[in-house]
């Protein structure tokens, strides 16, 4: 039986001096205090031989020896590992074995880190079921950061990653969120992996305007020059654009982890060496432990730095817009859409009504008996020219609610 739990060491102490004094037998005395008979003259043999009651402490029941305990070398790799990239035990495991060629178990690394204390606690729900595109390139999503202010300024990172192999194709240090800033990003990433298929977006005020029914701005029309399909997520919907969403969780993880910096000089140094990171060395969960490098390859649609003219169907009306936007015709001028400025136009006309479209997409019906415009949302169903091949760019449904043409 076990000793009694109130003071276990005054009764080992009290057991003692009585086992010691010869005056009483053995038997008799194990069995007052609850103890077998070996247990008793255990205790009572510490005790000649510490030659003091302090002999009768509890000991660590830790072996002396341990030998298929993890070498010193290794954990102390685990723990510089962590604290260079504070990746979690899955990725520490994948990364040991690529680097070190070690395999070191999943479970005792992340028991190293506890014992370190590196290891916080986060709870969360599983994550739901993942879709993706079936090939590089054939989607992109694009994002914004929020901000981070600095002393006289403030960096806006700019995100772009591939939806199949969570590339990071573009990770951007922007002072603004401005056309001026955003655009010549977006031509770096065209120039080093190629041009997209599609490109998703949310309703940002740089690729969407609330003021014509395309939500066309000057930065989209660039992109459909491209002939990239551009998708937009719905108005507070997050989860249209996951990986962008969950690669920006990332972003701010290994921010925090790295130390934000105070100097705009710092950043885009920073984000390089963790666009780098993250595409080429660290694992990730969602491609089965893989990197995301292992995956992708560059788009074979190149960027053309001066895309071509728009061939219209041959005995077509064209017209070209001023530099507000706005059509000439019949002596008067008729708003079209600001970010079409300079472009050429179909023109139809249908008894009195005309219709103005641009490439595949019809923009403007204009009444001039009635002297009024209207934004149209219709995509021409005729077909693109012969030897053009841009896809429709998506739409917004006049009720607001997006379109099939907008989900992922």
């Amino acid at each position: 039986m076990p000793w009694k739990r109130m003071s276990v060491d005054a009764q080992r102490m009290q057991f003692v001096v009585r086992a010691v004094s010869g005056k009483e037998q053995m038997t008799a005395l194990c069995r007052e205090f609850g103890i077998s008979r070996p247990t008793g003259y255990r205790w009572r043999r510490r005790y000649e031989r510490g030659g003091s009651f302090t002999a009768l402490r509890e000991r660590s029941r830790r072996p002396q020896h341990s030998p298929t305990r993890t070498e010193a070398w290794k954990e102390q790799r685990v723990t510089a590992l962590r604290d260079e990239t504070g990746w979690g035990a899955k990725k520490l495991h994948v990364v040991l074995r690529d680097e070190q060629r070690v395999v070191v178990p999943v479970r005792t690394i992340h028991r190293i880190l506890e014992r370190r204390g590196r290891v916080e606690e986060d709870v969360h729900t599983p994550a739901p079921g993942r879709f993706e595109r079936s090939a590089p390139n054939e989607l992109w999503q694009m994002d914004s950061k929020g901000k981070y202010p600095l002393p006289h300024a403030e960096c806006h990172p700019l995100s772009i990653l591939d939806d199949h192999s969570r590339y990071a194709v573009g990770l951007y240090a922007l002072p603004a969120l401005t056309t001026a800033q955003a655009w010549p990003c977006l031509v770096k990433t065209f120039r080093d992996y190629g041009v997209p298929e599609g490109l998703l977006m949310d309703r940002g005020s740089l690729w969407w305007s609330e003021h014509n029914g395309w939500g066309l701005t000057w930065l989209s029309v660039q992109l459909i020059e491209q002939g990239i399909r551009l998708l937009y997520g719905r108005v507070r919907h997050p989860q249209t654009q996951g990986k962008v969403e969950r690669f920006h969780r990332t972003l701010g993880g290994e921010l925090r982890h790295r130390g934000l910096p105070v100097r705009w000089a710092e950043w885009p140094p920073l984000l390089a060496e963790v666009q780098r990171d993250y595409n080429q060395r660290r694992p990730h969960e969602a491609l089965g432990m893989r990197r995301p490098a292992e995956l992708y390859q560059p788009s074979p649609q190149t960027y053309r730095e001066r895309p071509a003219e728009w061939e219209y169907p041959t005995g077509s009306e064209v017209k070209r817009l001023n530099t507000q936007g706005m059509l000439e015709d019949g002596g008067r001028r008729w708003f079209v859409c600001g970010a079409l400025a300079g472009q050429r136009v179909r023109i139809e006309r249908l008894e009195t009504k005309v219709l103005v479209s641009y490439r595949h997409m019809y923009l403007r019906e204009i009444d001039p008996e009635r002297g009024w415009t209207r934004p149209l949302v219709v995509a021409r169903r005729e077909g693109a020219a012969a030897g053009q091949g841009d896809p429709p760019v998506a739409l917004r449904a006049p009720s607001g609610s997006p379109c099939p043409q907008n989900r992922s």
